[in-house]
């Protein structure tokens, strides 16, 4: 296949909705990262231009919005971490800056990446609220108080969080935070707490604050399957991917992740009621709880002094995620709708100015009821709309080429779909209410694809015609169609590399073509990883051991069993009582049928082992500090009755490895350290819901 690496510049009349004037626009800018990527094909540009002639870009209030009210930008693009490695970097994005149109980029996610490079201190209200944008995945926002600052989501890493504080500080004058208020549950939101607070601050009477649920949706929420939503961060994060118009561009709701430290501080208050309201220093607050929406434990804030309306991320620049790519569990799109209508109704009546912990705000009473109602009305219109093929026969596995946004949304920039799209989150509405299966019993126990890919392969006559035939559809535009081939011959054949590399040129081109960037990398990543294996030492961020230490024990148990393998422990039988005098907690874990439960409150009078130890201790256990072993031998712990059981139980847990392969023939690499037996891995990186 022809690879050419660069292309003659395409004139165009305007950059779609950018901040620049444009003379001339680039299909190919530059060499691409990978020595196999392909410019984008003439069926890519094509459907690009047909994109730039279909989207609504005359409408620029976003830009104007998104400038409005910038009074500080610092003289540095990069933030580091106390061992000097970056732990963001806004500059490596800045091409998007330079006058170019890619054709490699959707022209409306190009639009979306420009509007996220706003970068520096915002003043939303005047004297009253302030925000720092571009730090960050999400954005921090600062209220003034009487006498101090009010925080609102301390984004995802202590030296983000630090930073933004001292810009404000050395801006507006410095005060002391009063409060902090987490929006809800994920770890953007709460991550970077200790670079504005300590612990010590809280005991001094600095009040944190979240919604009910708070801390057990903060921990658990990607506890169980923390490997696995790792590992697929990978792709649709494009972790492996450089920054640049042929790879990552955006994520969405911000540009990226930060890499510096997580931390989580627990809250001293919690908001439970539907409507709450109270007075931070001097500052009325009104919060709305809003479970089940963007993040199973979540709130929006009214200021009704101010006219100021926080909606958190359930009002944000973007269509979310129903489903979200990396994992987790399926979101209520009609309790979504309903919030934000209840939202529209109780502050948006009267609300002057509407910001939240991403994107930008948006002014003016007429302007913020436009939002509110486009928003409400697509994930309202996405349920019902999705639920009424459903109950005409269509399938999950085929709503997603069935089911249209209406077009009196589709242009409007609020109601597009970024961070989600209208493909998975479609097919994520039928998952909820119906399941997986589509009701055909071919479905029902399908054979894994590794087995059913040779019958593909063999009646089709080998790989020779299907590489033939792939090719063909590749050069016709069929992209989708070239995947459903090639893919059966990547996994008969994981070796074959022009199989590989086939896929890849095909999913390269679909994912030039998409407006989500969480789907855009997930098709970028797959095929770098197809054309290059997955390389040794690469790596996600995941969450610190402040997660880790505030895990009901329950859980770490929980995970342990998850651990187990059943086969290595099919004659193992044993019961251990674990009581922890500081929690007064007492557990009986059990060993029976290969299988490892626990019963909390109970205790077990015949039991093989019995432990003693503080919360206190074992959470040094939990986090790999020590070996539960070493704390009872040196009496920090005391037992009686048999030992070896914790080396039984210690010899039968796998350690899960975040370096498996997602695609076939693509070379599984360890990248996970050897740990503790008993040490808790990190939790999954919740950062962007």
């Amino acid at each position: 296949m022809v690879r050419p690496h660069t292309l003659t510049p395409i004139f165009k009349s305007t950059l779609v909705g950018s901040l620049l004037v444009l003379t001339a626009s680039v299909a190919f800018a530059q060499d691409h990262f990978d020595p196999k990527g392909n410019a984008p094909s003439q069926f890519t540009i094509e459907f690009q231009n047909e994109m730039r002639k279909s989207l609504p870009f005359d409408d620029e209030r976003d830009f104007e919005e998104s400038r409005r009210g910038l009074i500080a930008t610092p003289d540095y693009k990069q933030i580091l971490t106390e061992d000097g490695s970056v732990a963001w970097d806004m500059e490596s994005y800045e091409f998007l800056l330079k006058g170019d149109q890619f054709d490699t980029i959707h022209p409306s996610l190009q639009r979306q990446a420009i509007l996220n490079m706003n970068y520096g201190l915002y003043e939303i209200l005047e004297g009253q609220i302030y925000q720092v944008r571009g730090f960050d995945l999400s954005n921090i926002s600062f209220i003034k108080g009487d006498t101090g600052w009010i925080i609102f989501d301390p984004l995802a890493s202590k030296e983000t969080a630090a930073a933004a504080l001292k810009l404000v500080n050395d801006t507006v004058g410095e005060r002391p935070v009063k409060a902090v208020i987490y929006s809800h549950s994920h770890a953007d939101h709460y991550g970077g707490v200790r670079g504005v607070i300590s612990d010590e601050d809280v005991a001094d009477g600095v009040q944190v604050i979240a919604p009910s649920g708070f801390m057990e949706h903060a921990v658990s929420e990607n506890v169980y399957a923390g490997n696995v939503m790792n590992r697929r961060l990978f792709f649709q994060y494009g972790v492996l991917l450089p920054r640049g118009p042929e790879g990552h561009v955006d994520q969405s709701i911000g540009k990226n992740i930060s890499s510096g430290t997580t931390g989580l501080i627990e809250p001293t208050r919690y908001i439970s009621d539907d409507f709450e309201e109270m007075t931070i220093d001097g500052v009325k607050v009104v919060f709305q709880n809003t479970p089940g929406t963007e993040a199973p434990a979540e709130m929006n804030t009214y200021f009704p002094d101010l006219k100021a309306f926080w909606a958190a991320e359930n009002i944000t620049g973007t269509i979310h995620n129903i489903y979200t790519l990396r994992g987790a569990l399926v979101r209520d799109a009609l309790s979504w709708s309903k919030h934000i209508n209840k939202a529209l109704y109780s502050f948006g009546q009267d609300a002057e100015v509407m910001f939240a912990s991403h994107s930008w705000p948006r002014w003016g009473n007429e302007r913020i009821q436009e939002v509110m109602r486009s928003q409400r009305d697509t994930y309202a219109n996405l349920n019902n709309g999705v639920l009424n093929l459903a109950n005409k026969g269509v399938t999950v596995n085929e709503v997603h080429n069935v089911y249209e946004v209406p077009e009196s949304l589709q242009n409007q920039w609020s109601a597009r779909s970024y961070h989600g799209s209208v493909e998975h989150n479609s097919r994520a509405v039928i998952n909820r209410y119906l399941g997986y299966w589509d009701a055909n019993p071919t479905t029902l126990i399908p054979l894994s694809p590794k087995d059913s890919a040779p019958l593909y392969v063999e009646m089709m006559g080998g790989a020779a015609p299907i590489l033939a035939k792939g090719q063909e559809l590749y050069n016709d535009g069929m992209y989708l169609q070239a995947t459903e081939i090639l893919n059966k011959l990547v996994y008969a054949e994981p070796q074959n590399q022009d199989a590989k590399d086939m896929l890849a040129d095909a999913f390269e081109q679909i994912g030039y073509q998409k407006e989500s960037p969480s789907v855009r990398n997930s098709f970028l990543a797959a095929a770098y990883e197809l054309r290059n294996g997955l390389p040794q030492g690469a790596s996600i961020e995941t969450t610190g051991p402040d997660t880790i230490k505030a895990m009901p024990t329950s859980m770490w148990l929980d995970f342990l069993a998850i651990r187990l393998n059943s086969e290595k422990a099919a004659d193992m039988d044993f019961s251990i009582n674990l009581h922890m005098p500081d929690r007064d907690e007492q557990i009986v874990v059990e060993m029976s049928n290969a299988t490892l439960t626990h019963i909390v409150g109970y205790n077990d009078d015949d039991a093989t082992l019995s432990v003693e130890i503080n919360r206190s201790d074992l959470e040094k256990v939990m986090t790999g500090e020590e070996r539960l072993l070493d704390l009872i031998k040196d009496g920090t712990a005391k037992s009686t009755g048999d030992t070896s059981v914790l080396d039984q139980l210690a010899s039968v847990l796998d350690q899960f490895d975040l370096g498996f392969e997602l695609m076939p023939g693509t070379g599984a690499q360890d990248l996970t350290e050897e740990a503790n037996a008993f040490a808790q891995p990190a939790l999954a990186n919740t950062n962007g819901g």
